[in-house]
């Protein structure tokens, strides 16, 4: 015999606190839908991604500290990260010009080929759940909360 599947809720929550597990909920799910859509086309888990998302905004190769400093990955995570995607040929290691002991990471233009790619899949993963809910008003009042968690 089948057992009756509760529906849970948070009870009541004050809405501060609504809010807070309302971005970790979205944060979570949005992430997951992504992370499969890259993985299952691609084989780039998101952790991958968001490393290739920050390289792919430079102009120059960047330190590898600066990319744990900005994504969501610790410095061994990053590592090991760089690490996988060298061994595809997504990006190069090169010694900093100016201190020997730093070591720079840049796409190659196959890594860029494969962002560009996997961007456009990220955005039709995102497509439902995002952006045909949301309207300019939405994302702009998202930005906002952004930019004031941020500070």
């Amino acid at each position: 015999m089948a057992r009756k599947r509760t529906d849970l809720t948070l009870g009541e929550l004050p809405a501060r606190d609504h809010a807070f597990y309302g971005l970790v909920w979205a944060g979570a799910t949005l992430s997951a839908r992504v992370d499969q859509a890259l993985t299952r086309a691609h084989g780039l888990p998101l952790s991958w991604f968001e490393v290739m998302l920050w390289l792919h905004g430079q102009d120059e190769p960047v330190a590898a500290s600066d990319l744990g400093a900005k994504t969501l990955l610790s410095r061994s995570q990053v590592s090991r990260v760089v690490d996988a995607l060298q061994a595809r040929g997504l990006v190069a290691r090169a010694t900093s010009p100016t201190d020997a002991r730093s070591v720079r990471i840049a796409l190659t233009d196959t890594g860029r080929t494969a962002f560009a790619e996997a961007d456009a899949t990220r955005r039709a993963a995102l497509a439902e759940a995002f952006d045909d809910r949301l309207d300019d008003t939405d994302i702009q009042a998202l930005e906002t909360v952004w930019a004031k968690l941020k500070s």
